[in-house]
């Protein structure tokens, strides 16, 4: 693990405001259970034409204009993200004020922060995300700290020396994971109601959703203008990207050391319009904003970071992990029995692109380069790609499979038709009219006791496959109602 050269001066913040999300599988169906344990818990449904909301969740001078949200989103991803009523096929929110002064032990040192506010998004799918909104409270905070920080924090579990030398304190309570802060503290209605199926076959995960247990971050970075040390350069760039903050000894540290790979990387990974005063990065883990603007200014970009680019993150993410999912559900299918999941997975893959995938979704330019970028690093595009090409193939092999049922069914019931029409009741067709003599059936012949059997056997044959038509019908209108919540 490299460290920094000591020549380089270390900058410090006058202000580092972060929000850790957790993207989490719900339960099939158990969405409105969960919507009123939030309620019981204490959330507020979130709309955007209740404007008491606007300066509720962000701290103390901060405030996210709702009708400048809206407007900077095109009208069908705007009834998406924010629904009049409670719309299922949207993002439901449910958010609650915390003010909850904490510290955190590192093995370096120890940092003050306050969790501001926690939001919970009941998503299509059966998904959903919980944000902690953080602000961190030390009066001079080096740089590398709020990195450390940051990547502390991510971190639901343990899983290395600086992780375990973590603890959490908050009032008269302690908590050695970031895990059991949140789902115990923040969120404690939330647990029951993740879906563990998504990770069933994994040997050391424990949620849903993640390789290294670790939310994804975004936040704020407000350099302080008084350093000489001048402009955000490409290492202090990559660093916020990668959350290169301390090593073991408390020392900064960067995880690349080629000049030229840092230059390459910041060149894939920033949004540079506003620089060298205001820079955007960009990964899988981490978006962030580092500025050097003046206060009123940086209050602008930090309610832009809380309003548009936080839902322009949370629909990027969202449509990664939907098209993973589908993806996940074709390389599952048992391609010669499931074919009720075939029928299913083509539906939600239609009704995905249809309802909630768009090329153009935000109306001004620089919102939309931020988030044609997100949409890049996390490779979504691609990622539809495949989908639609699983689609065809999935249409090929349902046209197909039907047509080979409906040849099949054909030929059952032209063998029937023809064998118990011409011949079966051709044979015993006047014992079985009116009155049926029973006695008569004992002196049948061999070739009548054939022929009887035939003809009752086509009759209860077709009872069957009209009774199986007529239930896979109202089996699939069911599933269609409720997978489209109509």
């Amino acid at each position: 693990m490299p460290e920094l050269n000591p020549a380089d001066a270390e900058p410090t913040l006058h202000t580092a405001l972060l929000q850790f999300i957790f993207p989490f599988s719900l339960k099939e169906g158990e969405d409105m259970n969960l919507i009123r344990q939030l309620t019981l818990d204490g959330f507020t449904r979130f709309f955007l034409s209740n404007k008491e909301l606007e300066d509720a969740y962000y701290g103390e001078g901060y405030c996210v204009s709702h009708e400048k949200m809206e407007r900077s989103y095109l009208p069908f991803a705007a009834h998406v993200l924010f629904p009049r009523e409670k719309d299922r096929d949207s993002f439901r929110r449910f958010s609650r004020a915390n003010n909850l002064s904490c510290r955190l032990d590192m093995p370096a040192q120890s940092v003050h922060f306050k969790v501001l506010s926690t939001d919970v998004f009941i998503c299509p799918f059966e998904l959903g995300f919980l944000t902690v909104r953080i602000r961190v409270e030390e009066e001079i905070l080096p740089f590398s700290v709020a990195l450390e920080f940051a990547d502390r924090f991510r971190t639901l579990e343990d899983v290395s020396y600086q992780d375990k030398q973590t603890t959490i304190h908050c009032h008269d309570r302690s908590f050695e994971q970031v895990e059991d802060f949140v789902f115990r503290n923040l969120a404690r209605g939330l647990e029951p109601f993740l879906d563990p199926s998504e990770i069933n076959g994994a040997y050391f995960e424990t949620l849903p959703f993640f390789v290294d247990e670790r939310m994804l971050v975004q936040a704020f970075y407000g350099f302080d203008r008084q350093e000489e040390a001048g402009e955000i350069s490409e290492a202090l760039r990559y660093r916020a990207s990668q959350l290169d903050g301390l090593t073991a000894e408390g020392k900064p540290h960067i995880s690349a050391s080629d000049p030229g790979y840092i230059e390459d990387y910041c060149r894939e990974h920033s949004y540079s319009r506003w620089g060298p005063e205001t820079y955007y990065m960009t990964n899988e883990q981490t978006f962030c904003c580092l500025s050097r603007a003046e206060p009123g200014l940086a209050t602008q970009l930090v309610n832009q970071m809380y309003g548009e680019y936080y839902y322009g993150l949370l629909l990027s993410i969202f449509h990664k992990i939907v098209l993973l999912k589908l993806a996940n559900m074709h390389s599952r299918l048992r391609i010669n029995h499931d074919y009720d999941e075939i029928e299913k997975l083509i539906f939600l893959i239609n009704k995905f692109s249809a309802k909630f995938y768009f090329l153009e979704l935000i109306s001004q330019s620089q919102g939309r380069e931020i988030f044609f970028q997100l949409r890049k690093v996390y490779g979504n595009d691609a990622l539809f790609e495949e989908v639609k090409m699983t689609l065809n193939d999935l249409f090929q092999y349902q046209e197909k499979f039907q047509a080979k049922r409906r040849d099949t069914l054909l030929m059952i019931l032209t063998v029937f038709t023809v064998v118990s029409g011409i011949y079966g009741m051709n044979q015993v067709i006047e014992d079985l009219k009116g009155k049926i003599e029973w006695s008569k059936m004992l002196e049948y012949s061999p070739f009548e006791y054939l022929a009887l059997f035939v003809a009752l056997t086509g009759i209860a044959v077709s009872i069957g496959l009209s009774l199986k038509q007529l239930w896979s019908g109202i089996r699939s209108r069911r599933r269609k109602r409720y997978q489209g919540h109509d």
